[in-house]
């Protein structure tokens, strides 16, 4: 099945069912809110009137995901993979771009820590802290900055409550594994007292090496290095075992107008990382945050209300090496933003904003490949939409300063930033629009000033100072569907980069480290793909639902006219659901093919398909209270990430059974 093939059935089937549905009367459909959108914009936008695609997951789903970071917890929502580096370095990969053009986000302000400059650096969080995640595709630097150019994901937590609280409420959650003989606990309690609302959280988790179907080298690596080809019976990946703990707390006061409060976390976390070597290293993180946040509402001039963000955190990163510490990289600084929103004017709704951070970078050891650097980063932004109901527009411009001063110089980048969208509703439950951007990036301080052996993706790294800001036009239609039964989302992008800064082989060793250099250059690119999502409510009774869902994703990258790397496969998903008053369960069909594209220095990957099914059960009528049981690649089929820097020895996991329980109150 082809790409197009599989796009085109799942929206025909969509648009097929999508007669009958609007011909039928409606079950309630007034009645229904539509999700809010918290990213992107800080006036109120819904889910399906969003002018590009956006996903919500919710904290329910976050209780039954598998414990792990936060680019596996994602991938496989269409058009979001992981970019995989064992079981204790995941960062999203959105529409094939990763590393410093995603931004992930914690309530808005940037993490701070060091996980875009390299695939084996872990994101300083875990999902099992959010109350929700929002993933936004495509540019969202009008908000966010130049970082964001490729999409966003904000990870959005209770630390500071911005309602009051009668009593106590909070959250408990525990897990266990078979497959990586993993165990994982977390929980939160709030309580409230007048004005004053206190929260305290914390999470454990750990595993060891995990298992696989066959043994951890691809037959293709092996093959182009003349080993043995590799058996088929199932072993594990060494080095893999992750332990990881994070704890918080916070304390808000909330009035009549407003809320005020502070929250403070600290992260630990050391795991390993798989390789081919003969003496493979782990890696042993801690990040200390502390976050303001506050909002109040009330007659400011033209504007109604004022929420200003800040964080500050102190990283660092250090790689042990038989147990010795070796390089060792630092990251601290602060960022804060302030938003001032309109009132909605019949129909109209805006806000302007200020953003600003300091960022010190620090790397010691013998393995350093990017000097210290520190980046200062000044934005100012306004965000306008006007909703006709039938029609409206919305767009946006951003102004960027950014500077970079290191060892080998300073660089200092303006961007201009801009976007403008139309949509309408031409019938009752749809919702088309198309939008168009221009995002600016300038470069990172590892593209502009790299110098060394870079282990973990196997290559000698140059940079080049002289590289000028990363600049992308995009194009993207939407079309949002819900009537009755069926609900749909159909996406298609395209983006032309000019200046796209990419890493090109040069064919030539480093003498010292062996590893082939690489260089830093700029040239022009081309993405363009689709994502496809719907549902249907088959059978609805009072004691039981079933509903059908399916997604597709697919892109094709292109740099200088040939195949950019590590570019994602065409992916598809089919799942049944059920709910019944005390059980609720899924099984999951997810389809990935195989790559043939290839740049120059990659092997290709090849096709599977993972069966995945989980059984809840909810014994109790009057507490929230789960019990269940998941099972994840049920059919312990070999399967390997092409977006994976370690894809040719480190496989995904096999198959894995984990029962868990969780209790909300």
């Amino acid at each position: 099945m082809s790409r197009l093939l599989l796009l085109s059935t799942a929206a025909s089937l969509g648009l097929t069912l999508a007669g009958p549905v609007c011909a039928a009367e409606a079950k309630g459909a007034d009645a229904v809110v539509s999700e809010v959108i918290i990213t992107g914009a800080p006036y109120v936008v819904s889910l399906d009137s969003a002018t590009t695609n956006v996903d919500v997951v919710k904290r329910d789903e976050l209780d039954t995901a598998v414990p792990a970071g936060i680019g596996d917890v994602l991938s496989g929502l269409p058009g979001v993979r992981s970019s995989f580096f064992g079981p204790g370095a995941s960062r999203p990969v959105i529409r094939g771009l990763s590393g410093p053009r995603v931004m992930v986000l914690t309530n808005g302000v940037g993490m701070i820590d060091a996980s875009a400059l390299s695939p084996d650096h872990s994101v300083a969080t875990d999902p099992q802290e959010a109350e929700r995640i929002e993933v936004l595709r495509g540019p969202s630097a009008l908000a966010y900055g130049g970082s964001a150019i490729g999409g966003v994901v904000n990870i959005l937590d209770n630390r500071i409550a911005e309602e009051t609280l009668d009593g106590i409420a909070g959250r408990a959650l525990a897990t266990q594994s078979s497959g990586d003989e993993g165990r994982s606990a977390s929980g939160e309690v709030r309580y409230g007292a007048g004005n004053w609302v206190l929260s305290l959280d914390g999470l454990k988790r750990s595993s060891s090496d995990y298992e696989i179907p066959v043994e951890a080298i691809s037959d293709r690596l092996a093959a182009e290095e003349g080993l043995p080809a590799p058996g088929k019976a199932s072993s594990r990946v060494e080095n893999t075992a992750v332990d990881l703990t994070s704890y918080g707390a916070g304390l808000s006061y909330v009035g009549e107008n407003g809320f005020a409060g502070l929250s403070v976390k600290k992260l630990e976390t050391t795991y390993g990382v798989p390789s081919d070597e003969p003496d493979p290293i782990a890696i042993d993180l801690a990040q200390t945050r502390l976050d303001f946040r506050a909002g109040i509402s009330g007659d400011f001039g033209p504007f109604e209300k004022i929420r200003v963000t800040a964080g500050h955190a102190e990283y660092e990163h250090v790689e042990l090496e038989d147990g010795s510490p070796g390089t060792q990289f630092l990251s601290d600084g602060w960022e804060g933003r302030a938003e001032f929103v309109q009132p909605d004017r019949d129909g109209w709704q805006g806000a302007v904003g200020v953003q600003a951070l300091v960022r010190n970078f620090d790397a010691i050891g013998a393995e350093v490949f990017v000097p210290k650097t520190k980046i200062t980063e000044q934005g100012i932004f306004a965000l306008q939409r006007l909703d006709r109901e039938a029609w409206g527009l919305e767009g946006g411009v951003r102004l960027d300063r950014r500077e970079l001063q290191s060892v080998p110089g300073t660089r200092d980048f303006t961007n201009v930033s801009a976007s403008m969208a139309g949509f309408v509703r031409p019938a009752d439950g749809w919702f088309l629009a198309l939008s168009a951007a221009r995002a600016s990036r300038a470069p990172s301080e590892q593209e502009l000033f790299a110098q060394g052996a870079h282990p973990a993706e196997g290559v000698y790294e140059v940079g080049d100072s002289s590289l000028e800001a990363e600049v992308s036009w995009s194009l993207d239609a939407t079309i949002h569907f819900a009537q009755g039964p069926l609900s749909m989302d159909l996406h298609a992008f395209s983006v032309r980069y000019d200046g796209f800064i990419d890493l090109k082989a040069t064919g030539v060793d480093d003498p010292d480290s062996g590893f082939q250099i690489f260089n830093f250059t700029q040239t022009t690119a081309n993405f363009h793909g689709a994502e496809a999502e719907a549902s249907y409510q088959a059978y609805e009774t009072s004691d039981l639902s079933v509903e059908l869902t399916t997604s597709a994703d697919t892109v094709r990258g292109e740099t200088d006219g040939a195949p950019a790397a590590r570019t994602p496969p065409w992916s598809a998903t089919a799942e049944v659901n059920f709910k019944a008053p005390k059980w609720s369960g899924n099984v999951e069909i997810h389809h990935v093919a195989e790559q043939n594209r290839l740049a120059g220095f990659e092997l290709g990957t090849d096709a599977y398909t993972l069966l995945n099914a989980q059984l809840v059960f909810r014994p109790l009528d009057d507490a929230d209270l789960k019990i269940f049981v998941d099972g994840h690649n049920l059919t312990d089929q070999e399967a390997r990430e092409h977006v994976s820097f370690l894809k040719e020895v480190a496989p995904l996991p096999g198959r894995s059974i984990r029962v868990g329980f969780g209790y909300s109150f």
